[in-house]
């Protein structure tokens, strides 16, 4: 398991609120949406995709129902909730200010000293 793979795995939930803001989905296709924004580089495992999805729901971040689909097995849908929306936005401010600290933790320093 890489460096990137340990980093990315602490923020599941935030990038699956992410993903549920643009509308109700399954764990599948969630997945696949990872997948493809990474270049196939970063993939959940299944077992932490629907640990997060418990948390999340537990939480009172998202909903879950059954769709109905005719064809093929019953999908489990995910919609986010108006907590799941703030707590979405709290986790990626969180994000953003732990990446402009780290960001500085490790630039080089440009004035040449060691």
């Amino acid at each position: 398991m890489s460096i990137t793979s340990d980093l990315i795995r602490g923020h599941t939930e935030t990038i699956i609120l992410a993903h549920l803001m643009h509308g109700d989905s399954y764990g599948y296709k969630i997945n696949k949406a990872i997948q493809q924004k990474t270049n196939h580089a970063y993939e959940l495992k299944e077992a932490t995709l629907y640990t997060a999805f418990r948390r999340l729901e537990d939480a009172g971040c998202i909903s879950s129902y059954w769709g109905d689909e005719n064809t093929g097995a019953r999908r489990r849908y995910y919609a986010i909730t108006p907590l799941g929306r703030q707590t979405y936005a709290t986790l990626k401010a969180d994000w953003q200010s732990a990446k402009a600290i780290i960001d500085r933790l490790i630039e080089e320093e440009e004035t040449g000293h060691a």
